[in-house]
């Protein structure tokens, strides 16, 4: 298919967003498109950012007490609600002072302090519906999969618009819409971001990935096990190719948990998993190949 010449690049959420568009798109359509899309993006940012001081999550951290969820937060939580079940508690969105203690604050000071495992979920959250009931102020964080649901909140923007071929990337982590033509998809090396050990083929699909060499300091990077307080070692890299890119992202993390197969039997997805050895595990489905 025909893109238009130039996708649209912009800084949002702490990572670089691109946007391509099929060719034929009208100046003024596209304008509005892209306007809406950073309007909803802000919306999104200020609801479930832990690093700003006029967020949602920053005041459940300061204050107990019933907080009403933004429309959009049940898909969120029901499948943190679900990993977190899945994982034996070790994906929670309690992980908050955990990463923030660790030195992945908002200051991003990367100086760590002790590290105090979260209490468990039921003891500091109840939710029923977009009611939630906060026991004891907590620092919560949705990392593990925020932006692969925000990636579809603006994917769903733009199929408003009656567009049916496009793609939207977030810093890696993408949806690709197009029933006729696949994307190849490169997948970077865990230990050299110049070059990349195997490619993904995507129809209609969503793509994430996490490795532990993106956002690491000391002995630690972007995951931490809430029950040892250490980030795992054994895996260095995870890309999940599932049907909505908030099943993706949350999957990537879970993977560092749980066994692939405990998850299969709820989600639908394929993923090549890379050891510390540099060994690849790569479920039987997965469409791409690796070098």
């Amino acid at each position: 298919m025909a893109w238009l010449p130039e996708p649209y690049i912009f800084e949002a959420i702490g990572t670089t967003w691109q946007i391509d568009l099929p060719d034929g798109l009208l100046a003024s359509t596209r304008e509005k498109l892209i306007q809406k899309i950073r309007d909803r993006i802000a919306i999104f940012d200020r609801d479930y950012s832990r690093f700003r001081d006029d967020s949602l999550i920053t005041e459940i951290s300061k204050k107990a007490g019933l907080y009403t969820l933004p429309d959009d937060a049940e898909p969120l939580f029901l499948l943190y609600e679900n990993l977190y079940r899945l994982t034996s508690g070790a994906m929670t969105p309690l992980i908050g002072n955990v990463l923030s203690d660790a030195g992945y604050d908002e200051h991003y000071s990367l100086e760590s302090k002790t590290l105090t495992s979260p209490l468990p979920w039921e003891s500091v959250l109840e939710r029923k519906g977009l009611e939630l009931t906060v026991k004891q102020p907590v620092l919560l964080d949705f990392g593990a999969a925020g932006k692969g649901y925000l990636i579809d909140i603006v994917a769903d923007i733009i199929r408003s618009e009656n567009i049916t071929q496009f793609c939207v990337d977030a810093g890696g982590d993408m949806v690709y819409d197009n029933s006729t033509d696949s994307l190849r998809v490169g997948l970077e090396h865990p230990t050299d971001s110049t070059q990349v050990i195997g490619v993904a083929n995507l129809i209609n699909q969503s793509l994430c990935g996490s490795a532990g060499n993106r956002r690491n300091w000391g002995k630690f990077h972007h995951i931490i096990n809430p029950h040892s307080l250490e980030s795992p070692a054994s895996i260095i890299a995870i890309w999940v190719v599932a049907q909505t890119t908030l099943v993706a992202d949350g999957l990537t993390t879970a993977l560092f948990f749980t066994d692939p197969a405990i998850l299969q039997k709820e989600y639908q997805f394929e993923y090549v998993i890379i050891k510390q050895d540099f060994s690849i595990e790569k479920s039987a489905n997965f469409s791409g190949e690796i070098f």
